[in-house]
């Protein structure tokens, strides 16, 4: 009977952990999830993951408006390995329940969008990598380039035109 009670606690903590990770999902506004999107089709994609891996928590987000439907953004995020292996169709996390035995992923995106949609000029500047791995100098490094990513309009806006 205590394994059963037991069993039924753990299964809860899950459950509600990968409830959390949806809702917290969902709650972004359609130019962030989209780049999650880009960040989980990046990491998935790569041959030595084995488990997918699903969004897990914001830590950080920004957004430029530069005007004329131009919006540059910056998000860190969490995404944590689920127990579904790598080719799981329509894999979320009601489906997949998060593993905890493997260090979260801390990502770092940033990217320009117009009227919602991600730009390729300037490509999208996507980091991720190990949380036990990430240092405040590859920190640094990160928000430093977004940064200039997101200064690099170099076109005059609608603005600055004179009348003749």
């Amino acid at each position: 009977m205590a394994v059963f009670l037991l069993f039924v606690l753990v299964s809860a903590g899950v459950f509600l952990g990968t409830s959390e990770a949806q809702e917290d999902l969902n709650k972004l506004s359609g130019n962030y999830r989209k780049g999650v999107e880009l960040a989980v089709e990046q990491i998935n994609s790569h041959q030595s993951i084995k488990s997918v891996f699903l969004f897990f928590k914001s830590l950080d987000k920004s957004d430029l408006d530069g005007g004329f439907g131009v919006n540059y953004l910056y998000h860190r995020f969490y995404l944590k390995a689920t127990r579904c292996p790598k080719g799981t169709a329509n894999a979320n996390p009601t489906k997949c329940a998060f593993r905890n035995d493997r260090p979260l992923i801390d990502c770092g995106i940033c990217y320009k969008t117009f009227h919602g949609e991600i730009q390729s000029e300037p490509k999208p500047y996507v980091h991720c990598i190990h949380k036990p791995q990430l240092t405040q100098e590859l920190l640094k490094t990160r928000v430093e380039h977004c940064k200039q990513m997101s200064y690099a309009n170099g076109s005059p806006s609608l603005l600055a035109a004179r009348k003749p």
